[in-house]
């Protein structure tokens, strides 16, 4: 197909006459050009003929003419006259030449093998469904969890002010040892299969969190009135009750575009300030550990009398912050691949 071929035209009411050959084109027109208002005409002879049908839009800049070739094939230039003529100038937003016809075709066929591929994939497993209701039932339930903490601590935030900061462990422990238990799934899932995620980012997040919930706070009273434990559990639960809805609606092939945006985006200042929130929570306990001993390791009388937990909690330290590393370039990566591929997608 020859299409968008511009003739010069400066009227809104062009309204070309066609006489048609099988290989002229003549046009005439009313309208204010080079010789002011006037009429004006003119004839196009094509190098291979073309069907009849012609059909054409006006502007008050150019009169937009589209035809067909008769055959299907590669023309080495428009009219029969070698040189095009001055008023006549090719559509590039549609120009399309032979290599490039090559590649498109070629893409299409890709895309349409890949597609293909995927869905013999997606019918041959029998157990899909039973897989998607059973990931949707884990992120429903780890989302009203946390909705309850992130709802039931904020009340209480707004009712008792500061003095809900130091008693958040009594009332809140119990749904959270709840959900972090239920969170070793997300370790699970993807050894499984149930899940294209990689299985050391989860083990880091999963493993820290309970490191600081059954180890810091959990075996502690000295630290279950500390102020800390608030800010913990906060952050953690503000971040999950955006994570959980996303992958729930994944299960079910549904997509909200402004919770993708949030899930892909809130994490960049949330979970920096929850591993700050976490060091703190550390650092705070060390002295609680050396004072009661407790996970201390025996030595023999000529190293020493014991060894302290505090020493592991500093190596523990060390670690937390290289997880924090490894986990933000994990989730920056998944950002950047997600909102490229949409991208892709729109254009």
């Amino acid at each position: 197909m020859v299409s968008g071929e511009y003739v010069t035209c400066h009227t809104e009411n062009c309204n070309p006459e066609c006489a048609k050959t099988h290989r002229l084109l003549r046009i005439k027109s009313h309208g204010h050009g080079a010789k002011g208002d006037n009429d004006y005409e003119f004839s196009l002879e094509f190098l291979q003929p073309v069907k009849p049908e012609v059909t054409h839009r006006s502007t008050q800049r150019l009169v937009n003419i589209t035809l067909r070739k008769q055959e299907e094939c590669w023309w080495d230039r428009l009219t029969l006259q070698e040189r095009k003529p001055l008023f006549l100038a090719p559509d590039f937003d549609r120009w399309l030449d032979e290599s490039d016809a090559e590649m498109e075709l070629h893409a299409q066929e890709e895309e349409i093998i890949n597609r293909v591929s995927i869905e013999s994939k997606i019918h041959k497993d029998p157990y899909l469904a039973l897989k998607k209701g059973y990931l949707f039932m884990y992120n429903l339930v780890q989302f009203l969890g946390f909705s309850w903490i992130f709802v039931n601590m904020t009340v209480r935030l707004f009712i008792l002010g500061q003095d809900s900061f130091y008693d958040t462990f009594h009332t809140i422990a119990d749904m959270m040892y709840f959900c972090q238990m239920m969170a070793a799934a997300e370790v699970i899932n993807p050894l499984l299969g149930l899940v294209k995620t990689g299985v050391f980012p989860a083990m880091i997040q999963v493993v820290g969190r309970n490191v600081i919930l059954f180890v810091v706070f959990g075996s502690l009273q000295d630290m279950q009135n500390k102020a800390v434990v608030f800010f913990v559990f906060y952050l953690w639960s503000s971040i999950e009750i955006f994570r959980y809805p996303f992958y729930m609606l994944a299960c079910i092939d549904t997509e909200w575009k402004l919770l993708t945006w949030v899930r892909y985006t809130i994490w960049i200042p949330l979970y920096p300030l929850g591993t700050l929130a976490e060091a703190v929570a550390v650092i705070q306990s060390m002295p609680v550990f050396d004072e009661t001993r407790l996970y201390s390791v025996p030595l023999p009388q000529v190293l020493g009398s014991s060894f302290s937990f505090s020493y592991t909690l500093k190596l523990y330290l060390a670690l937390m912050f290289l997880g924090l590393f490894i986990n933000f370039r994990h989730l920056f990566r998944q950002r950047r691949r997600r909102f490229r591929s949409r991208k892709r997608k729109m254009n």
